[in-house]
C-alpha cells in the first residue's frame, strides 16, 4: 500500500526559491572567481538574570565554596528559570549583535545555531530564532559540536561568505547547561552555567579577517563527556578530559598560528573555551602565554559549552581587551572529543 506525507503548504514556489538562491549568491558576489573576505563586525551577549553562587551549591556537595573555586575557577553562574527558552536568549543575543553591527535581519542570509540543549528536539533552535529575529530570508540550521560548536558554526558561515554563497551570517553559541545536570554530581553541578552570545559576520572586498579554521575530532574519547538519551544528564571524567584538553587545545593554537602566519606574541588576546580555570592556566603555561593575554572570565559565568566563547569575546571587549586590529586567538574543546582553533583581525575594514 503506497503511504501519503503530509508536508506544511508554502507560499514559495521552486521558481521563486531558485530565483532567491541567485540574487543571493549575485548579490553577494563582487568579482566572479575569487574568495572573498569574511570579518566579525559584532558581538552579542543575553544571560539569564538568575545568579547562583558557590554558596547555593558548597553544602548539597558536602564541599566548602573555596573548594568549587581552587578546582574550577568558578565563583558563580548563570542558571536559567523554568520558564526561559533557550531560543529567546539566542535571539536576544543575535538581536544586540545585529544591531551594533548595523545590518537588518532582512539583510541575513544564513542563521547558524551552535546547541546541544535546544528547547525542543524539534524543530531546531536556528529557525525559531531567525522567525523571531525578522531574517525572512535566511536559511537556518543548528550546529551540534558541544563546546566546539561556536568555532564550527563560524567555519561554515565563512566558507558562506567567502564562497560568495552568503553575504551575511548570524552566528549563535547557546546552551542551558542546567538542564542536562546532575545538581548532586560533584564533577558536573558546580561548573555548568546557561548563557548565549552571537557574532554577525559579513564580507569584505578585503582579505579575510578570519584566518584558516583548524578542525579536530577523536571518537576514541566519546565516553569521557556524554549525555545519554535515557538519563539525560551530562557525565564527565574529570581528570581524563583535563589532560586531552589542555593538550588538544595547546595544538590546536600552535596550528591555528602557523596557518595564519603569525607567532604567538603577534596575538593580543587568546581567547579558549571557559571550561574551567586550571585548563585556561594550564594552557598558558604551556605555551608559555602572558597571563594578562589569556582571557578568564569563567569566574562568573561558569562553563556554558557552546556560548563560552562569544560570551568570552565580549567580555574582554568591553573590559578593553579587544579592540579593531588586533589579532585574537579562538580556541574549543569539547565532548566528542572536538577541537578547533583560528586567528581573527578582530573588527570591519
Amino acid at each position: 500500500m503506497a503511504s501519503t506525507v503530509t508536508t506544511r503548504a508554502t507560499t514559495r514556489t521552486p521558481r521563486e526559491t531558485v530565483g532567491r538562491t541567485r540574487e543571493t549568491v549575485a548579490r553577494a558576489a563582487g568579482r566572479p572567481g575569487r574568495l572573498r573576505g569574511a570579518a566579525i563586525a559584532s558581538v552579542g551577549v543575553s544571560l539569564p538574570a538568575r545568579i547562583v553562587s558557590n554558596a547555593e551549591i558548597s553544602g548539597r556537595l558536602g564541599v566548602s565554596e573555596d573548594w568549587i573555586e581552587r578546582r574550577t575557577g568558578i565563583r558563580a553562574r548563570r542558571i536559567a528559570t523554568a520558564d526561559e527558552r533557550l531560543d529567546a536568549h539566542a535571539t536576544l543575543a543575535a538581536q544586540r549583535a545585529l544591531e551594533r553591527a548595523g545590518v537588518s535581519p532582512a539583510e541575513v542570509d544564513l542563521v547558524l545555531v551552535a546547541t546541544t540543549t535546544a528547547d525542543d528536539v524539534m524543530p531546531n533552535a536556528a529557525p525559531l530564532v531567525a522567525h523571531a529575529l525578522g531574517a525572512t530570508r535566511a536559511g537556518a540550521i543548528d550546529i551540534g559540536s558541544a563546546c566546539t560548536g561556536f568555532l564550527s558554526a563560524m567555519a561554515l558561515g565563512c566558507a558562506q561568505i567567502e564562497a560568495r554563497r552568503a553575504a551575511s551570517v548570524v552566528v549563535v553559541g547557546a546552551d542551558f547547561m542546567s538542564r542536562v545536570t546532575d545538581p548532586d554530581d560533584r564533577a558536573t553541578a558546580a561548573v555548568f552555567g546557561d548563557g548565549a552570545g552571537a557574532v554577525v559576520l559579513t564580507g569584505t572586498d578585503e582579505p579575510s579577517r578570519i584566518g584558516p579554521i583548524i578542525l579536530g575530532a577523536d571518537g576514541a574519547g566519546a565516553d569521557f563527556i556524554f549525555v545519554e538519551r535515557v538519563e539525560g544528564l551530562i557525565r564527565m571524567r574529570g581528570h581524563e578530559t583535563f589532560r586531552e584538553a589542555v593538550s588538544s587545545l595547546a595544538k590546536a593554537t600552535t596550528r591555528a598560528a602557523d596557518a595564519a602566519g603569525v607567532e604567538l606574541d603577534q596575538i593580543h588576546r587568546f581567547v579558549y573555551h571557559q571550561a574551567n580555570g586550571r585548563i585556561l592556566r594550564a594552557v598558558g603555561e604551556r605555551l608559555d602565554l602572558p597571563v594578562e593575554r589569556v582571557v578568564d572570565c569563567i569566574g562568573e559565568y561558569g562553563n556554558t559549552s557552546a556560548a563560552t566563547l562569544p560570551l568570552a569575546l565580549a567580555f574582554s571587549e568591553s573590559e578593553g581587551g579587544l579592540r579593531p586590529g588586533d589579532r585574537v586567538l579562538i580556541a574549543a574543546f569539547g565532548a566528542g572529543f572536538t577541537w578547533g582553533a583560528t586567528v581573527v583581525e578582530w573588527g570591519t575594514p
